[in-house]
């Protein structure tokens, strides 16, 4: 037995070397710098910092490049960081509407008050290969960048005048943090958004595309995209007021969905709610879908028995360190168990045997 632990001891020494090397790469290729992964793959950075838990761009890019790409591997190591950081205290709420938006578009108002500011967006581009970025290189556009300075109201609050969309209840003041405390259901709306943001994009994708197709009968407009910077204040009771702390880039979608009303409310519209880190739209626009999809019943609506709708389906299989972690564990060593279902095969195939021998003799 020690022989067989000295030797597996040795071929992970091997493998973790070799893996330095292939992390390397060809060593007559400048290295990948952190800096270069976190100015030039900031939708990368970005990711690894929403389903990480942890808004630090130096550290995320530095994670990617440790994983070699591997995003989920990288989001790993940010939650595994995570957990050694002191906690200092909250934040008190973020204003979004005073964002300043880099990005910001409704899809339901084209005139929206504040202005559409399309942003760096992949929306209108033609998706070929640009062989260019190979021989010459990204040259930046010399092109003025469309301003999106200044305070812009949410769309939805236009809508909130006239009582044609269903208000908000007040949640409660600190909801509890799903980085610190296990998820446990039925969960509260708050919560639930917690799991969603730090879902996998890929995932949560997938549930938002199956209420698209009628997976839920959810058919969302999305009112209100908007990406940008927003200021994080702390309460300091030493002093008695609020300061700026620092700012962090967000991504946020409202959508506006139909509801046909029930015993206790008028017909009117409704709304799921997405909220990112960084610059991840795709994420915010399918968390807001699947977050609708989960009202369903505070809203008094029938449970259809679509995926999307089922919290316990979603929530417990979103997590994709959770997900990576049991289906990982089966390439590791499972020896015994393996040799206990092959002893059990061998007599269950051999009990069969004598058993067709007895009805062959009987014949």
């Amino acid at each position: 037995m020690y022989v067989a632990v000295k030797g597996g001891e040795k071929a992970i020494d091997a493998a973790h070397a070799w893996l330095a090397e292939e992390r390397r790469g060809p060593t007559d290729i400048a290295e990948l710098s952190v800096s270069q992964i976190k100015g030039q793959l900031r939708l990368a950075v970005n990711r690894v910092m929403a389903e990480g838990s942890l808004y630090d761009p130096d550290l995320a890019a530095l994670a990617i490049k440790q994983a070699r790409g591997d995003m989920i591997e990288a989001i790993f190591l940010i939650r595994a960081y995570r957990t050694t950081l002191p906690r200092i205290g909250g934040s008190t709420l973020l204003e979004t509407e005073s964002m300043a938006c880099d990005r910001r578009v409704s899809a339901t108002f084209k005139d929206a008050p504040g202005g559409q500011v399309l942003g760096p967006t992949f929306d209108y581009t033609h998706r070929l290969l640009d062989f260019k970025l190979a021989a010459d290189g990204d040259v930046p556009s010399a092109l003025e960048r469309q301003s999106g300075d200044g305070p812009k109201p949410h769309i939805m609050s236009y809508l909130d005048r006239e009582g044609l969309i269903q208000p908000e209840p007040e949640g409660a003041e600190s909801p509890p943090d799903l980085t610190r405390e296990p998820l446990e259901l039925p969960a509260d709306r708050a919560l639930r958004l917690q799991s969603l943001t730090r879902a996998d994009e890929g995932f949560i994708l997938g549930m938002a595309y199956s209420t698209q197709r009628g997976y839920a009968r959810n058919h969302a407009f999305v009112a209100e995209l908007r990406i940008g910077t927003c200021a994080v204040e702390m309460d300091i009771p030493e002093l008695g007021f609020a300061i700026e702390i620092g700012e962090i880039e967000l991504t946020e979608c409202e959508t506006v969905n139909q509801f046909q009303g029930s015993k206790t409310e008028p017909p009117q519209f409704t709304r799921g709610y997405g909220l990112v880190f960084g610059m991840s739209e795709r994420k915010a626009i399918s968390m807001a879908l699947v977050d609708r999809a989960l009202r369903w019943e505070e809203l008094g609506e029938d449970n259809l028995g679509a995926p999307a709708q089922d919290e316990e389906f979603v929530l417990y299989h979103a997590d994709n360190i959770q997900a990576t972690g049991f289906l990982e564990h089966i390439k590791l060593p499972h020896y015994v168990d393996f040799q206990s279902e092959l002893e059990l095969i061998r007599k269950l195939r051999r009990e069969a045997m004598g058993c067709n021998q007895q009805q062959e003799a009987a014949e």
